[in-house]
């Protein structure tokens, strides 16, 4: 797995960092810290990188026979030779047509557009219960982030990670919770966990998985 290496003047401290995305190992050291120090640090985590390594999942190409869990529901890519429909769903089955070659992205684009769509209206349905003082949600984009699940701008845009959509319904849920939230409280006070909690299916339930297995996500497409 290759290793991103750079000095940064605003770093205080050496850091380390599995991307489970992209599957580099990324090393931030502070501009005047001695070369022997930087190695003497990743020398030292070598076990450690070892064992987040060997940790990952298994990386699950969109391609014909994966099967994605699409919001808690298991459904295994199958080929449509005949169709002309590009990608759609049925019941346990992602179907996709065309050629191999294109499959992959046909199919990242389908799921884009469903996460899209199933982020819009959960969103806008939680934001119907904020409390007169939020923000007016102003606009929904689904990105694929790779620090955040979701954010919420000062001006009440809403981004989430499209690979929402492949996190069990709790996860996905709390999310979309949280952000819209943050319409109300743009801190994480008190008041802010209380709505949070309040605007949520199942929230602890849905924090823990993101904390324990969230990395996964990543380990989907190409």
């Amino acid at each position: 797995m290759p290793l991103s290496y750079r000095r940064s003047r605003q770093a205080r401290r050496l850091t380390l960092r599995l991307d489970p995305k992209h599957e580099v190992i990324s090393l931030t050291a502070p501009q005047g810290l001695a070369t022997r120090e930087v190695l003497a640090f990743l020398d030292s985590h070598l076990d450690w990188l070892e064992e987040r390594v060997q940790a990952l999942p298994p990386r699950i190409p969109f391609a014909v026979g994966s099967l994605l869990p699409i919001l808690d529901q298991p459904h295994r890519v199958a080929l449509d030779d005949g169709a002309r429909r590009g990608v759609w769903l049925s019941p346990g089955r992602l179907w996709v047509s065309g050629q191999p070659e294109h499959h992959s992205r046909r199919i990242e684009d389908f799921l884009k557009a469903e996460a899209r769509r199933s982020i819009s209206a959960c969103a806008r349905e939680k934001a119907g219960g904020l409390p007169r003082r939020a923000k007016t949600l102003s606009r929904i984009s689904v990105r694929d982030t790779r620090s955040r699940w979701g954010s919420c701008s000062s001006t009440g845009q809403l981004n989430f990670s499209w690979r929402l959509l492949l996190a069990p319904e709790a996860a996905f849920d709390y999310v979309v919770a949280h952000e819209v939230a943050h319409l109300a409280y743009p801190d994480h006070s008190a008041t802010f966990w209380a709505l949070c909690e309040a605007l949520s299916d199942d929230m602890e339930s849905g924090r823990e998985w993101l904390r324990q297995r969230g990395a996964q996500l990543f380990r989907y497409g190409s």
